[in-house]
């Protein structure tokens, strides 16, 4: 028998949930959409297919913005949509562990908290986990010993860099630049040089592809509308032409890094030098930013085989390892 508990690590773009009971994990979009004023027609994957092709009567949106829930009634529904669906439509008490970014106000912490209380799924106890420190274990790191640890996490709205020691957050700053920033410049800059208009579905699927493609020396091929004829057309796209618009939201993640670095105490600094940085989250692996990353810094850059799943990873260790159990804060109705 497994353990009645939950890890939750709500991202802007995806959600990930693992189910404890039978330790399997879970992934879709984060992203709801509702007909009319409030007739729930998809969540989740279905939402997703759907976007960019609605009509105008069809809301499609997605509840968490730079990493807080900006929509919690829309992220309530979710939470438990998700979780009946998991739980095969036999919702039964569990624990919830739930994964909050460091470098946000009270308020907004307290809000994943009242996400699970409120979405009707029989929570027993809420547990809060530093975002941060999930992500570390989730890379196989032990965040517990006394080394210095810095952690760089590229979603989808965001980007949270983080200092970690003794299973703490020493140093930690978010900033609001991640896929997403990366998704407008790319269409920005294909309207820009090449007279199309591409929508985010084909801007974010160029993002991924880019490496692929350079390393195949070719050109990208996208679908848009032509402006000048108002007509479907290909085309293709300078790889070049992708690197150079990125180029400026990487400098604005590796600026960062640097300030975060020039702020760490020595001790620590020496650690991070000796193990270098920890790379991770669904936009880590675009383009060159892990080169720029370590060109800067002069650190070595660590990468992981699926660094959209850390976070969750690291919650369903804490769940399950009872070494770690300390990592993780009970929230108590009164707090």
């Amino acid at each position: 028998m497994g353990i009645a508990a939950f890890g939750i690590d709500l991202g802007s773009s995806n959600i990930k949930i693992y189910n404890a009971n039978n330790d399997t994990f879970f992934m879709e979009k984060n992203m709801i959409a509702i007909e009319g004023r409030d007739t729930l027609l998809a969540y989740g994957n279905s939402a997703f297919d759907m976007y960019e092709k609605a009509p105008d009567n069809i809301n499609i949106s997605y509840p968490v913005v730079n990493g807080v829930i900006a929509d919690i009634r829309n992220m309530n529904t979710l939470v438990h949509y998700f979780i009946n669906d998991l739980s095969r439509g036999n919702i039964r008490p569990a624990d919830y562990y739930i994964a909050v970014p460091t470098d946000v106000t009270e308020v907004e912490k307290r809000a994943f908290y009242d996400l699970v209380r409120d979405s009707n799924v029989k929570a027993r106890r809420v547990y809060v986990v530093e975002k941060a420190v999930a992500d570390g274990l989730g890379m196989d790191i032990d965040v517990k010993t006394s080394q210095g640890i810095l952690v760089v996490n590229v979603g989808f709205d965001t980007t949270e860099i983080s200092v970690l020691s003794l299973g703490g957050i020493v140093l930690s700053r978010l900033i609001k630049t991640g896929g997403l920033k990366f998704d407008e410049a790319i269409k920005a800059a294909v309207r820009r040089e090449y007279n199309l208009v591409i929508g985010s579905k084909t801007s974010e699927k160029l993002k991924i592809a880019i490496r692929e493609v350079e390393s195949q020396g070719k050109n990208a091929v996208v679908y848009g509308r032509d402006i000048v004829t108002g007509l479907p057309v290909e085309k293709e796209i300078s790889t070049r032409l992708v690197y150079e618009c990125l180029k400026e939201h990487f400098d604005t993640i590796v600026d960062n890094v640097r300030q975060i670095l020039e702020r760490t105490p020595p001790e620590l600094g020496v650690d991070i030098h000796h193990r270098g940085i920890y790379l991770s989250g669904g936009a880590s692996q675009v383009g060159h930013l892990s080169h720029l990353l370590s060109a800067s810094t002069g650190l070595r850059v660590n990468m992981i085989d699926e660094p959209i799943g850390s976070v969750i990873v690291g919650l369903s260790t804490i769940i399950r390892e009872n070494r770690f159990a300390s990592l993780a804060f009970p929230v108590d109705n009164g707090k």
